[in-house]
């Protein structure tokens, strides 16, 4: 399992350089032919990662509600965030893989509600979870990368 949260690690600073290097149009940004921007992908991928692993595994998220209506599956960016806001997602971002891979090694996540995803995957486990959120993260980076692209075609 540690190449599995180092490869979520290695993701999350690769999230993390976009929101540094871009500017904030660039992120907030809806494309034509776009449903969402650059931002909500990365803060999507906070809360995803908080609801896939801890709230389905009946564990305690460490992130807001706030966030998780906001960012969950099935919303769209409606405003853009606060500077508290962007700093929270940008310091969650490689904070919470790390408090992640310590619960799973301190057995945090005992048990868990089995989940059907979008994909067809069904979850039956934390590992499954996991190594699920990994597949997803890099999905939306892909969606990244084609934003960027719309927003910025030389670059």
């Amino acid at each position: 399992m540690e190449q599995v949260f180092a490869i979520c690690q290695e993701n999350r600073e690769k999230l993390k350089d976009f929101l540094t290097s871009l500017d904030k149009d660039t992120l907030f940004t809806v494309p034509e032919g776009f449903n969402n921007n650059i931002w909500w992908n990365i803060a999507h991928t906070v809360v995803t990662e908080q609801l896939l692993i801890y709230k389905l595994s009946g564990t305690p998220m460490q992130i807001s509600d706030t966030l998780v209506a906001k960012y969950r599956k099935g919303t769209f960016p409606e405003e853009n965030p606060t500077e508290d806001e962007f700093n929270e997602i940008l310091e969650l971002l490689t904070t919470l893989p790390k408090r992640t891979l310590e619960d799973y090694k301190n057995g945090v996540f005992s048990t868990y509600n089995a989940y059907q995803t979008s994909f067809g995957f069904e979850l039956t486990s934390v590992e499954d979870a996991i190594s699920f959120n990994n597949f997803h993260e890099g999905m939306h980076f892909g969606y990244i990368l084609a934003l960027k692209r719309a927003i910025q075609p030389n670059s």
